[in-house]
This record gives structure tokens, C-alpha cells and sequence, in this order.
């Protein structure tokens, strides 16, 4: 009893004080308050950091020593990687909340990692458009089909629109893939004419275009300093968000486009060279927790990959068809896999006469 008590009173090992899990994660993409609570109930420490496109995180991989325990690669960058050795695969016998995933999420996620071996979808969502109601119509008509990409890749419509700005991510893998339909092709197109039948829509419209950027048209569109921003449904949500937090009296919308788009997955993966994978495997753990995954959501506004966390999801955030699209629109969702090194460099040349216009 004696040995006990005192064992009771010693302080914590020096191992277990300095616990600590590095994570890199895209910029804006988890609530605060569960990387804090995460911490008090583990003692692990987090060192977060952030980056703004997959093509960062993909070098910083390759290269090795990334120094990083956890990364979130989006679906065709988690393909490469995992063919490029770069991940260790899951010990799902650590993930005692596996079971609290969305198996058709799964399942779609699986064309990138097979038996999902070495990634957890983190949040999904698609890339569409989001714009100002008041200030399109006025330009547009009131009776403008706006629900199309012909919004943006018109050049008589995008140039009624260049006077109150259009912004576009700045990612080849989710336009390109996005706008493949307009042209009668399939998203996951891997064919260089196709490929190219977009980058000419977008070249003849670069002018009316103010900015390529992956995530400057959330405030942008918040602030009323655009009014037309192709990107992501949860980054348009949270401009949303901001707007009617201002109380500004803009009105934001999100539309997936009748013609199909992209849908998109964001992944929890360990590197190979992970030096604290006993603590990345808790934190990946604790995200799957329901409650955790749907605070997460509640915050960014994209949707869970976590089934059992919808019950815990905002009814608002639930009932948003820009987050958790009905099944008609589903089924007007494609995926994309990996560009093999020849057409990535070609797709690399394509886009940067697309930013540059030139």
C-alpha cells in the first residue's frame, strides 16, 4: 500500500513529459480547441504547422527527413505517395475507432489507397463555385443559370463578372478534372487533348480573372472584394460564414455545376520516416472519435468521413447540400487519380500559361 502511494505521488517519467506529435495539415482545417483537449488528455504535445497546396507537402515527402508524424494528402497525392514508399501503413489495431467511419467513404477512397492500407479520410468535400448573389445577378441577370461552369468559362459572362472580381484556386488537379465534363470527358481523363480542351477555356478567360490563389477568396469573397470564387465547398462555406459573422449584408452562395465536378478526399497518412508513430496513431485515434470529428467539422465546415459523427454535426451544416450533398448530386461526383510524371509535367506547362497568361 505504502509502494503504491508513493508511486502515486512520483512525478511523471521524463519519456511521458516529453511526448510530442508533429503535424502537417492544410491551413484553416481543424477546431483549436481539439488539439488543446487532445493534449490535456494524452500529455502529448502538438507542433502543427501548415502549408496550402498538395504540391508542397509531395516535395517535402520525396525528399525525405520531412520531421512531420502526420500529413493530410488529398486523394491523387496520396496515390503517388504511397507508390513512392512514402508511408507507413496503418496499425489499424491501434485504431480502436476505426469502426466509426463512413464506408462508402471509404470505399470511394480506397481507388487511391487499396484496403486502405495507410490513410483515414479526414474531411471530403467538392470543388464548385461560390459567388454573391446580389452582385452575379445584378450582372448576370436574374434569370442566369448559375449553376453551371459556363459561368466562369464563358468569356462573354466571365467578362460581364471581371469588374467585381473572379478568383480561382490555383490547382490543376481540381480544375482540370472539375471542368473535364463541359467538354464531354471524364473527370479522371488522363488524355493530353482533353487536358488541354480546359487549360484553352481558361487561357481565353484569364483576363477576366483576378487571381489564382488556394485559399486568399474565402475573406475575398466574405469581404465583398470578389463576387465569383472557383473553389472548395468548405472554404466558400466559411466565407459564408465570415459574411453573415460581419453582418455585411452579402449573401454567399455555393452550386456544384449541373455539368459534374470534383469530388475530393483529405487523408490522414504517417511518414515513413515518422519519428513519434506511437503518438501519431493516438492522435489519428482521437480525430476519429465522433464527438472530435464532428467539432472539426462544426469549425471548417467540410464534411466528416466519420459516419457516427453526423449525429454530433450542426443541424445547419448537415442539411447544407454544399457540404453533404444530396444523392443527386452524388452521383454528378467524380474522382481523379494520379497524373503519371509525363502528363503532371505537361499539365504543369498547360497551367502556367493559364496564371500567366502569356
Amino acid at each position: 500500500m505504502l509502494l503504491a502511494a508513493l508511486l502515486s505521488l512520483a512525478p511523471p517519467a521524463r519519456a511521458a513529459e516529453e511526448r510530442v506529435v508533429n503535424i502537417y495539415n492544410w491551413s484553416d482545417y481543424i477546431d483549436p480547441k481539439v488539439i488543446d483537449a487532445f493534449t490535456r488528455e494524452t500529455g502529448i504535445k502538438v507542433v502543427y504547422d501548415t502549408y496550402d497546396n498538395n504540391e508542397i507537402l509531395e516535395t517535402k515527402l520525396l525528399a525525405g527527413r520531412s520531421g512531420y508524424d502526420i500529413v493530410v494528402p488529398s486523394g491523387p497525392y496520396l496515390q503517388r505517395l504511397i507508390r513512392a514508399g512514402a508511408f507507413l501503413p496503418l496499425d489499424k489495431a491501434k485504431l480502436k475507432n476505426l469502426g466509426n467511419l463512413w464506408p462508402e467513404i471509404s470505399s470511394r477512397l480506397a481507388v487511391y489507397d487499396p484496403g486502405n492500407t495507410y490513410a483515414v479520410d479526414y474531411m471530403w468535400g467538392t470543388t464548385g463555385i461560390g459567388y454573391n448573389v446580389a452582385a452575379v445577378r445584378e450582372r448576370l441577370g436574374a434569370n442566369a443559370t448559375l449553376n453551371s461552369w459556363t459561368v466562369v468559362l464563358n468569356p462573354a459572362s466571365a467578362n460581364k463578372l471581371k469588374d467585381c472580381g473572379i478568383m480561382m484556386l490555383d490547382s490543376p488537379e481540381d480544375l482540370i478534372p472539375s471542368m473535364l465534363p463541359v467538354f464531354g470527358a471524364k473527370a479522371d481523363s488522363k488524355r493530353w487533348d482533353d487536358l488541354t480542351l480546359v487549360t484553352d477555356a481558361l487561357f481565353k478567360v484569364r483576363g477576366s480573372v483576378r487571381k489564382f490563389h488556394a485559399s486568399e477568396y474565402i475573406q475575398a469573397l466574405a469581404n465583398g472584394d470578389i463576387c465569383v470564387a472557383v473553389g472548395y465547398s468548405g472554404d466558400v462555406m466559411q466565407a459564408k460564414r465570415r459574411a453573415e459573422e460581419a453582418k455585411n449584408g452579402i449573401e454567399i452562395a455555393y452550386v456544384v455545376p449541373k455539368e459534374g465536378a470534383l469530388m475530393w478526399f483529405d487523408t490522414f497518412a504517417i511518414p515513413k520516416d515518422a519519428a513519434h508513430p506511437a503518438e501519431a496513431l493516438a492522435f489519428i485515434d482521437y480525430m476519429l472519435r465522433p464527438q472530435v470529428a464532428a467539432a472539426n467539422t462544426n469549425f471548417v465546415a467540410y464534411a466528416s468521413g466519420n459516419l457516427a459523427a453526423k449525429k454530433f454535426v450542426k443541424p445547419e451544416i448537415l442539411s447544407n447540400p454544399g457540404i453533404y450533398p444530396d444523392e443527386a448530386t452524388m452521383q454528378r461526383l467524380s474522382i481523379n487519380t494520379a497524373w503519371d510524371d509525363r502528363t503532371q509535367r505537361y499539365v504543369t506547362r498547360l497551367w502556367t500559361r493559364v496564371r500567366t497568361g502569356r
